[in-house]
């Protein structure tokens, strides 16, 4: 039988402090609330007092029950009123020292069985736990910010943590309604490991100048369904905390991914620390706000696509899953579409297939006939490369094959009127090597699409040293006509998304190799602690282990980090055709 907590306290009523509080509080417990100072904790009771008035304000707490929760509460500076708790949880800022001061002090305040937690994010439990004279008895809690709506709860035992304490926190964490997760003592811990590495790269991407805030955050959210893009997250996270975090992780890590990028320390020295200071990498109305206001890096509406060519006529080139979806993009924005496959056979496939998904928007209430008939009327099929001759853009979206892709621009260059813009779709492949197949490289451009075309919303627009201005400002603009989210980047492995998320999951994978914890709580961590859409095991099944595997080994082959070196574990999983969901075996078994 785990051992119920009744009395609780908690160190530190900051931001989280407090939350913590309150998620106590809520859940019937008597709680000590304690900080170094009278105006720390009167900051910490109004902060929760705000939190659960605007609660009250929504309907989602009534006004009796918040002054039932706030009566379970004792405001204190003093740690000796936490001599009779059961349970104390540190929540002080990220310095070693200042967390191991304050367990030495409470480990002789406190009983002798009481169980004393951090709520670090990065920092080693054991080297605090040492600095008490029962380490059997300290354990890592650490919750999400904030603390009242994240579910995740990461339960960090060290070495010498007594099995007892792991499971009287488990049950706790439980009673809590929290999701827990219970691993190692690691820099990091599941989330943070995972998370800050993409958050560093991300901030190289930006440094680097390869692509803008707006466009590196957009493509994330729109192209990963992730809640917040990378940038606007760490300005919420706060650029001191982020650095500090990496700082650690680094320190016990030694890989270079962890090692904070310049950008941090430059933005901290200028006191650009994110919505708390009112600036970071966005600007804010005010400090602690989260609303953006322009600023000089604010990119002017609709400035990019000036000079654009005229297109009214587009070609699409292939007959697959993409292919089809493309076509139908096009064709709902009006544009007149001539696609070209191999054989009538697969041209009444593609039509058939577009048909389908037409009349399934119109079932729905998204579309009507009239739109829809429409659309079909615009599509025309063929079987010749040669009918492509009067369009202004064509989209090639043939098979992953550099050879393949090579052939067909160099044939497009032949058959194609000068002036008529030539894109990929290309995921992975240079760009700049299909554009020397012809006679024409400043014509030739990136527009990668994401699957199901006609479903996401983002457009990769990706420039090669030879495209010229008005071809790119051509495809943003018909990017936009499609109702389409372009951002732009330069012709590299990965572009944006594929950029930031391989490494992320290829870095998942090595987590798991390595027994840290399971598929099932690396998932739960990503989706619960980060809000993520689906975890990185999940991912991978559908993205298939053998795509991920040829991707990865492109970044790796592209930038020849070591980081980014394929996990031997999915190199493995290849090999013995587990492919994910496709082939009913991956990371899991499926039925």
């Amino acid at each position: 039988m785990a051992r119920e907590f009744q009395q609780v306290g908690v160190v530190g009523l900051g931001t989280m402090g407090a939350g913590i509080v309150e998620v106590f509080a809520r859940n019937g417990l008597t709680v000590v609330a304690v900080d170094k100072d009278p105006a720390s904790v009167e900051h910490g009771r109004a902060t929760l007092e705000h939190s659960t008035g605007r609660a009250v304000e929504r309907g989602k707490l009534a006004a009796e029950d918040q002054q039932d929760l706030l009566g379970r509460i004792t405001w204190v500076s003093d740690l000796g009123a936490l001599a009779e708790a059961d349970l104390v949880i540190e929540a002080v800022p990220e310095h070693l020292e200042l967390k191991r001061a304050i367990f030495t002090e409470l480990d002789t305040l406190c009983k002798p069985d009481t169980v004393l937690a951090s709520n670090t994010s990065s920092l080693s439990v054991t080297e605090i736990a040492v600095s008490t004279g029962r380490p059997g008895k300290v354990v890592g809690l650490h919750f999400f910010n904030p603390a009242p709506v994240m579910k995740l709860v990461e339960i960090v035992r060290t070495v010498v943590t007594e099995q007892e304490v792991i499971d009287d926190v488990e049950a706790f964490a439980q009673r809590l309604g929290k999701v827990d997760v219970t691993i190692g003592d690691r820099a990091g811990f599941i989330a943070n490991a995972l998370l800050f590495g993409y958050l560093n790269h991300a901030v190289s991407l930006y440094e680097t100048r390869y692509a803008t805030r707006e466009d590196i955050d957009a493509a994330m959210k729109l192209g990963c369904g992730l809640p917040m893009g990378p940038l606007a997250l760490l300005d919420l996270i706060g650029i001191d905390t982020a650095y500090e975090i990496l700082v650690t992780m680094y320190a016990q890590s030694r890989d270079r991914l962890h090692a904070p990028q310049p950008l941090f320390k430059q933005m901290m020295t200028a006191g650009l620390l994110g919505r708390k200071s009112g600036r970071g990498f966005y600007t804010y109305d005010a400090p602690g706000s989260s609303a953006v206001v322009p600023d000089a890096l604010t990119p002017a509406a609709g400035a990019a696509a000036q000079g654009a060519r005229v297109v009214s006529q587009v070609g699409v080139v292939g007959s697959g899953t993409m292919a089809t979806g493309i076509i139908e993009v096009f064709a709902k924005a009006g544009y007149e579409v001539t696609f070209v496959a191999r054989s009538a056979e697969k041209t009444d496939k593609v039509v058939k297939a577009v048909t389908r998904s037409l009349d399934k928007a119109v079932g729905r209430g998204k579309l009507t006939e009239a739109a829809r008939d429409a659309a079909l009327g615009k599509i025309i099929p063929s079987t010749s490369l040669d009918d492509l001759a009067g369009v202004q853009l064509v989209v090639e979206a043939v098979v992953e094959d550099l050879t393949v892709k090579q052939t067909l621009f160099a044939n497009l260059d032949d058959i194609c009127a000068q002036g008529t813009v030539l894109a990929t779709t290309t995921s992975s492949l240079p760009v700049i090597e299909c554009a020397a197949a012809t006679s024409r490289p400043a014509d030739v451009i990136g527009m990668h699409f994401f699957n199901p075309a006609a479903v996401m919303r983002l457009v990769e627009v990706v420039t090669t040293v030879s495209t010229s201005a008005d071809v790119e400002a051509t495809v943003l603009a018909v990017t936009g006509t499609l109702g389409k989210h372009a951002v732009r980047c330069g012709d590299r492995a990965g572009f944006i998304v594929n950029a930031l998320l391989f490494p992320y999951l290829n870095d998942a994978i090595k987590m798991l190799e390595a027994h840290y914890a399971s598929a099932d709580d690396i998932d739960s961590a990503m989706k619960v602690g980060c809000g993520y859409p689906m975890g990185p095991f999940e991912l991978l099944d559908v993205v298939g282990n053998d795509v991920s595997l040829a991707i990865e080994r492109e970044l790796f082959q592209e930038f020849r980090e070591p980081g980014f070196a394929p996990a031997p574990l999915l190199e493995h999983l290849v090999t013995a055709g587990r492919l994910g969901r496709k082939t009913g075996k991956g990371f899991r078994d499926y039925t």
